[in-house]
């Protein structure tokens, strides 16, 4: 159904105000209107309390049971439809001019609902939505369009899009709305066409836009489209909300919507909090369900060089691209490299960054003069992290030293007078990490933490082939390590005393007697 444009809904003259209704009342008037056609003019009373805040609630239910019960009953108008104008000068019987106007009215009706998706209070925007995906999933089976051979489907697209154009608001955040419509996305054919109609507005907005960030609409268009997974295989549909004879009405396209909205909306600039709910999910949730992954290596490219914590959750996606696409990233360890700052310890994706680190730096074929300086670089970086950081910190870069044997020698090697390291250097190749020594470590053997100083003691014996387990670690916080302390038991009771008091205030030899008596 194409919404028509805005008609007036109410029959009343302007000058005559419209008195409200209880619900009893606009329950009488639709039983009225739908038994006795003379009553047909009193729609317009039911669709002009819609525009009243105290009847609003009320009469979007009377009119939804009204207007459902038209479509069930078939009596509005299939296929085209006139303008009013014309239905009034033409040569139509009584019947056809019925369901023409009640027609018109359902337009008006679902386009008022659209307006209220914007309204201020949420049970009403609910209620709304509620409302059009109902005449949605009735129009799938009782379509107003005409067939035009056996077996075509015509789902309701245009009333779908209308929907979705109200949940991607340009003003308002709708994330709690859009919650709401998940539970219409269990079918199939809904999934397949919001997708479609997602892909067309993100075109058309963002077009008009004229590349200017539009953070609202963005974060819509994210939050609606995060949690929807379309299925590869025309096998695994099974669940639609229109299926005619058994025979589902919809085909995958050789290239899948969801890839399509997404790359429509990576081709224009995202705000940086969306950049980094786009990319928290990015690994798998979005590249598995892609036919071509490759075609997100610009955007992950563009945001690893943005730097932060969005260069941190970037990582994710190039693993994937790295491993399993074979992309060829000729800068790539030199990024990570620089990504190592104080900062590092502090972010919230600190136990992902170094969970993916200590992979990339696992490959045995990676130059001597790499890993050495990033073992020399975070032992730099050690001095000032804290102690929840260190616990996990200093194992990584006795694994590293574990793997690259030739790098043993920054742990034998005499501390130099002058570290030759260049800290500011961002070419891990030019640091000279190599003629440096990890003295970092045998600094932080004088740590006012204990388990710090047993971590970094490590060094102090001959490292063995079995690295240290990382995993536990990763998400290590500084409250469960105060917390883990706290647990311990003691193997001695600490002595408070040379000689152990037994009767404080109270008997022979207290310490209240001794008083007394000196008195």
């Amino acid at each position: 159904m194409a919404p028509s444009k805005r008609r007036n809904v109410s029959a009343a003259k302007p000058e005559e105000p419209q008195k409200s209704l209880s619900r009893k009342e606009m329950d009488e008037k639709v039983e009225r209107i739908l038994h006795e056609r003379r009553c047909a003019n009193e729609v317009f009373d039911l669709l002009e309390l819609l525009q009243k805040e105290r009847d609003v609630l009320s009469a979007v239910s009377a009119c939804s049971h009204l207007f459902s019960s038209l479509l069930q009953r078939g009596e509005l108008r299939l296929g085209h439809l006139p303008k009013e104008e014309d239905m009034l000068a033409g040569s139509y019987s009584a019947e056809e001019k019925y369901a023409m106007f009640m027609r018109h009215r359902y337009n008006s009706y679902v386009e008022l609902l659209v307006e209220l998706l914007e309204h201020e209070a949420f049970v009403v925007k609910e209620s709304s939505l509620c409302a059009l995906m109902n005449f949605v999933s009735t129009e799938a089976q009782r379509p107003l369009q005409a067939v035009d051979w056996d077996g075509h489907c015509c789902f309701p697209r245009d009333l779908l899009k209308a929907v979705v154009r109200g949940l991607l608001s340009e003003k308002e955040d709708t994330a709690l709305l859009i919650s709401r419509f998940q539970e219409f996305l269990e079918k199939d054919d809904v999934r397949y066409y919001t997708m479609g109609a997602v892909s067309d507005s993100v075109g058309r907005v963002m077009a008009q836009a004229h590349g200017v960030v539009l953070p609202v609409y963005q974060n819509n268009v994210f939050t609606l489209m995060s949690n929807i997974n379309m299925p590869k295989k025309e096998e695994e549909l099974r669940n639609f909300l229109l299926d005619r004879d058994g025979r589902p009405c919809l085909f995958l396209p050789p290239r899948c919507p969801r890839e399509a909205v997404l790359m429509a909306v990576v081709l224009f600039q995202l705000p940086s909090g969306l950049y980094k709910k786009v990319l928290v999910v990015l690994h798998d949730a979005i590249l598995p369900h892609m036919s071509q992954p490759t075609l997100m290596i610009d955007f992950l490219t563009a945001a690893y060089d943005i730097g932060g914590a969005i260069s941190l959750l970037a990582l994710n996606g190039l693993f994937v691209l790295i491993h399993q696409h074979n992309l060829d990233y000729p800068d790539f360890y030199k990024k990570l490299y620089n990504l190592l700052d104080p900062s590092v310890f502090h972010v919230k994706y600190r136990a992902r960054f170094f969970h993916l680190a200590n992979l990339f730096l696992s490959s045995s074929h990676l130059p001597v003069y790499l890993v050495a300086a990033f073992a020399k670089r975070l032992s730099r970086l050690a001095l000032t992290a804290p102690p929840a950081a260190l616990i996990m910190i200093l194992p990584f870069i006795c694994n590293l030293i574990r793997r690259h044997p030739a790098c043993r020698v920054l742990i034998h090697r005499p501390d130099p007078r002058d570290d030759p390291f260049l800290m500011e250097e961002k070419d891990p190749a030019l640091c000279h990490a190599m003629e440096s020594s990890l003295w970092e470590l045998q600094t932080l053997q004088k740590h006012y933490h204990p388990d710090v100083v047993r971590v970094a003691t490590v060094i102090n014996k001959p490292l063995g082939e079995q690295e240290n387990e990382l995993s536990e670690l990763l998400e290590l916080s500084g409250y469960e390590l105060f917390e883990r302390n706290l647990q311990q038991e003691l193997k001695d009771t600490v002595a408070l005393e040379f000689e152990p008091v037994t009767q404080l205030l109270q008997g022979s030899g207290g310490l209240l007697d001794q008083h007394f008596s000196l008195e």
